[in-house]
């Protein structure tokens, strides 16, 4: 006997769609600009005096423009329709977009690392009040970055990726600024390169937790928050269910939760019930919107060769 397939595609982002692709575009494009501008000010505010720390934070907030420009790109390769050959469509772009960022950073980070340890050996004269003046910018522009975020953040994991991390640059901006005072007061520069450490081990903390996603995404892991067993035991407790296997859950994007179930329901008549039933509550429970789900007979069941060999 034949098994049965049923497929249900939902809107991809768990029934939520409050921040549009157009204000996502417009909240991406005012983002790149102001970043993208500060960068080349703070660059060369940093060299004429002679901050670390300000240099350090430019590589950052240039790290941040192009996390910001892939981030961008891949949500607008995302929308694309799937084709003959793609018929995904290009939604795993945003997960390899994850990955990039997440190496690039730690790239800039070793490279900033190696230069602090040169400046501690020999202290290199700062021009501390304009280095607060030039961070205080900067804290300005990471807060008004992030509120352009803030809104989609509530809904959307890649948005709500992009508020907290322009909002952990402003708070990073704000320690050049302490750093800028503090050696405006004492004159002791080597202030500077320690708090470009302690910028460069902030931007780590946070870049070894999006590498580590990045990666589980990647590698098709069972998306966070989520348990399989969980999964099994919701779908076990459908009436009509007598069998749950060949459970599989991943991102198919960093927004996006796919998932592919089979389920034996010896009853033929009460395929559709099920199936609806299954589809409504992976939804509303797991915020699972794409499913396969594959209905069997007992007979069809025995013969599936994705059952496990220990339930036959």
């Amino acid at each position: 006997m034949p098994c049965d397939h049923d497929h249900r595609d939902g809107t991809g982002h768990g029934g939520h769609r409050h921040f549009s692709p157009e204000r996502l575009d417009r909240a991406m494009a005012i983002g790149v600009g102001l970043n993208a501008a500060f960068v080349l000010v703070e660059i060369a505010a940093g060299l004429w005096g002679g901050s670390l720390a300000l240099v350090a934070d430019a590589g950052h907030n240039a790290g941040d423009v192009v996390g910001l420009l892939l981030a961008w790109g891949a949500s607008r390769l995302a929308r694309r329709p799937p084709t003959n050959r793609y018929t995904w469509g290009f939604r795993r772009s945003t997960i390899y977009a994850a990955l990039a960022n997440a190496l690039l950073l730690i790239v800039a980070c070793g490279g900033i690392l190696w230069e602090a340890i040169h400046r501690l050996r020999d202290p290199v004269s700062v021009a501390g009040p304009w280095v607060g003046i030039v961070a205080a910018a900067g804290v300005v522009i990471n807060t008004l970055t992030a509120l352009l975020f803030l809104r989609g953040s509530h809904t959307d994991a890649n948005v709500r990726g992009a508020f907290l991390h322009m909002a952990a640059d402003a708070a990073v901006s704000a320690g050049v600024v302490v750093a800028g005072i503090v050696i405006a007061f004492t004159g002791i520069n080597r202030i500077d390169p320690l708090v470009g450490i302690a910028i460069t081990v902030a931007i780590l903390a946070g870049t070894w937790g999006l590498l580590r996603e990045s990666i589980d995404l990647a590698l098709d892991a069972v998306p966070r928050g989520i348990e399989p067993a969980a999964i099994t035991d919701l779908l076990a407790a459908i009436p009509g269910v007598s069998e749950v296997h060949d459970l599989h859950v991943w991102n198919a994007s960093t927004s996006e939760i796919s998932l592919t179930v089979h389920l034996v329901v010896p009853a033929r008549d009460g395929h559709e019930r099920v199936l609806a039933t299954a589809s409504d509550d992976l939804r509303a429970r797991f915020g699972i919107a794409h499913t396969t789900i594959q209905l069997e007979s007992e007979e069809a069941c025995r013969c599936c060769p994705q059952r496990p060999a220990d339930s036959l």
